[in-house]
């Protein structure tokens, strides 16, 4: 399939900022700033029908979102959707979709968490490069926004290659932390397609034809700490789900998200996850990266190409080739 790049974004292009997930809980001052900070670019902000609407599970209806997603890629005037946040329901939509009209109409599509489905479901029917990146909400945050920001603008901005550098610092919980930087936990060169994003919305694309290639990729996984003080199996064992999918054997790298600091998962056990895995042991590991549930966060263009090369002094370079 054609992979299909995006216009990129420009001066006076509209950002219409939709809730294909959870319903848009975002508090005043941030919604006012996420506002301001993207009309200070030159964005014209936009929201869609129902992005207030509220059911019994925190969402709007099926219909509603389907709607207000298919009015937004149908208008010529929006150039990107903006997800509200994340949640869990998005692959609700997945059947839905129409997926011809999307692919006629390619715009940049953005967001992270419970969006992963969405992002990889599109890449995989339509070719569209979608990106997991800052939500509408994300734009909001004082924490380190200018690193978001930074490669927000240079992802979906600009065309030329660039190198992704790490925070000096993060946050998690209102708490700031500094950076220790990429954690090479095996060595090694390789060049692909990004796939992923949040492992286990990912992987609930599992089974079905809306699951995007493994071929010669560039897997990047991350998870939230919802499952506390088992954050480490849960992470380990929907890791080792993903590699049960067939293809896995395409993967050329594995890329891990930072870790948020309530589930406690020490550098021991991510070591002890990569040894028990047989699959993992010829390919570049790396973890904590700037992507995931903690703050400030890179845009990853899924269906771009990416260069990494993870040295056994810990050095680590990740350049995005095409996005």
């Amino acid at each position: 399939m054609k992979t299909i790049f995006p216009a990129r974004l420009k001066k006076g292009d509209e950002i219409r900022v939709l809730t294909p997930s959870s319903w848009a809980t975002i508090d005043a001052k941030r919604y006012k700033a996420a506002v301001s900070r993207l009309c200070a670019l030159g964005f014209h902000v936009t929201f869609g029908e129902h992005v207030r609407e509220k059911d019994i599970f925190g969402s709007s209806s099926i219909i509603s979102r389907i709607h207000d997603l298919h009015a937004a890629f149908r208008d010529e005037k929006v150039k990107m959707i903006s997800c509200a946040r994340g949640g869990y329901n998005a692959n609700q939509l997945l059947s839905y979709l129409d997926y011809d009209l999307i692919r006629r109409n390619p715009k940049i599509i953005c967001g992270f968490s419970d969006i992963t489905v969405l992002a990889n479901a599109i890449y995989a029917k339509t070719g569209l490069v979608t990106y997991v990146g800052p939500n509408f909400g994300t734009f909001g945050r004082e924490e380190e926004r200018e690193y978001s920001m930074e490669y927000f603008k240079k992802g979906i901005m600009t065309s030329e290659p660039y190198m992704i550098q790490p925070s000096r610092f993060w946050w998690d919980k209102k708490k700031r932390h500094k950076n220790r930087g990429p954690i090479v936990l095996q060595p090694g060169k390789a060049e692909g397609t990004i796939i992923g994003g949040n492992l286990r919305t990912m992987n609930l694309l599992q089974g079905t034809k809306l699951m995007p290639s493994l071929k010669n990729s560039i897997l990047c996984v991350e998870d939230d700490d919802m499952a506390g003080e088992k954050y480490a199996k849960e992470f380990d064992r929907n890791l080792q789900s993903l590699i049960h999918q067939p293809g896995f054997s395409g993967v050329r790298a594995l890329l891990i998200g930072r870790f948020q600091t309530h589930g406690k998962i020490t550098d021991p056990q991510l070591r002890q996850m990569i040894k028990t895995k047989k699959e993992l042991h010829h390919l570049p590991v790396v973890a904590n990266l700037d992507f995931g549930h903690t703050t400030p966060m890179m845009t990853l263009p899924i269906g771009g190409r990416a260069l990494v090369n993870a040295r056994s002094n810990g050095r680590f370079e990740l350049r995005i080739s095409v996005h």
